[in-house]
């Protein structure tokens, strides 16, 4: 059955939504050949979005109620993909990732939240192979630059030295920007969730997303350090939490291409000496992303705050034997909304044009997409993959 649609952003009136269909407007047009719509719950909501954002008359509108089951079954029919930015998923996205699952639909969405993950992952591996459906999480700040920087040093690796670096160290380098509303809605709806001791376990397990596999100890990154492999001081990076877990799932679903064995930590770069011992303590301290006074969902910054946000990620892998290979990543916006916008609909783009042969099931953006979306991601989406002299 030929569908109407490629793709459907579910979420269209929302803030990250908005920008998923503001980018798909520049780069995939009426008459570009690739068929996608506007999906939110309020058909009135959804044509006042367009208009406000100078889009065409005729760009197609797909009511996406997911509590109503004869709307979802109706978006399924519709649609070669959904493309989610409706967070928290445990509180928002059950009934999609089922549906999709069932359906043989594609799936692409923001999630970093691990517990969540691996309930779907329980619930509807076994769906999805069987449907064909290819369920990709994490396709945006969290966690598609840090899994794809991962699995870019490891196939160095394997080329310059024939096995994978058994130790990575991701290192943000510097980052301007602010995280989405959004990203402190789930950690909020996480920290709730957490009162569950089964969820709590999951929570803590650096290996909670890889069913079956528990590999060695990871280092601890919830406080301040001398890394002594920069010789700087770090702090604990936020994203840490899903991203270290993303990159496990990654290496679990390649086969252990990095190593039964493999060691992976992240951390944020704050400098040298007095100076950069101070600002780590800070950074460990500071709670604004879960308070009241964090930022709310629909909300974000403006244009030119968007546009001026950037940041620089380091990898750093080395093996047993002391060889060492480097790798940088940078985004040309802010992490939270103006990169993750574009990173998503690239990621969307790439599921349904550039890997015919995936299989159905519950993947990673590394692990699913890998080098075609690195490509893509360096042709339109303002980021840079590169391997750094040591």
């Amino acid at each position: 059955m030929t569908k109407s649609f490629h793709l459907v952003v579910h979420g269209a009136t929302g803030f990250t939504g908005r920008l998923v269909v503001e980018y798909l407007l520049q780069r995939y047009p009426a008459g570009s050949g690739f068929r996608w719509a506007m999906g939110g719950r309020s058909a009135d909501k959804l044509a006042a979005v367009r208009d406000e954002l100078g889009a065409p008359a005729d760009t197609p509108l797909v009511v996406t109620d997911v509590a109503n089951p004869a709307s979802l079954q109706a978006l399924m029919d519709q649609t070669r993909l959904v493309l989610t930015t409706v967070g928290p998923y445990q509180l928002y996205g059950s009934e999609l990732v089922a549906a999709c699952a069932a359906a043989g639909v594609d799936y692409v969405d923001l999630c970093g939240e691990p517990a969540w993950m691996r309930q779907m992952i329980d619930a509807h591996q076994a769906t999805a192979q069987a449907s064909g459906a290819r369920i990709v999480f994490s396709c945006g700040f969290d966690s598609i630059p840090f899994d794809l920087g991962v699995f870019m040093l490891q196939n160095e690796m394997h080329q310059r030295f024939g096995h994978a670096a058994s130790r990575v160290r991701g290192r943000v380098r510097k980052m301007k920007g602010t995280f989405s509303g959004g990203t402190a809605a789930s950690l909020k709806a996480t920290v709730a969730a957490a009162a569950d001791p089964a969820v709590m376990a999951l929570l803590r397990n650096p290996f909670s997303l890889t069913p079956g596999f528990e590999g060695p100890a990871q280092p601890p990154c919830h406080k301040p350090m001398l890394d002594d492999a920069l010789g700087l001081w770090v702090a604990p990076f936020v994203m840490a939490a899903i991203n270290t877990r993303n990159v496990h799932r990654s290496n679990f679903l390649l086969g252990q291409r990095y190593g039964a064995d493999f060691v992976y930590d992240e951390m944020l770069v704050t400098g040298a000496g007095e100076k950069g011992e101070a600002f780590a303590h800070a950074v460990a301290a500071d709670k604004s992303l879960g308070s009241d006074d964090g930022p709310k969902p629909g909300e974000g910054p403006s244009r030119a705050e968007r546009e001026a946000g950037h940041y620089d990620v380091l990898f750093l892998g080395t093996d047993t034997q002391g060889n060492q290979v480097r790798v940088g990543v940078t985004g040309d916006r802010d992490p939270g909304y103006g990169s993750t916008s574009k990173m998503i609909a690239e990621a969307a783009v790439c599921l349904l044009n550039d890997v015919p042969s995936l299989a159905g099931g519950l993947w990673t953006p590394a692990a699913a997409l890998g080098q075609p979306l690195i490509e893509r991601l360096q042709a339109h989406a303002g980021l840079t993959f590169r391997v750094e002299a040591a």
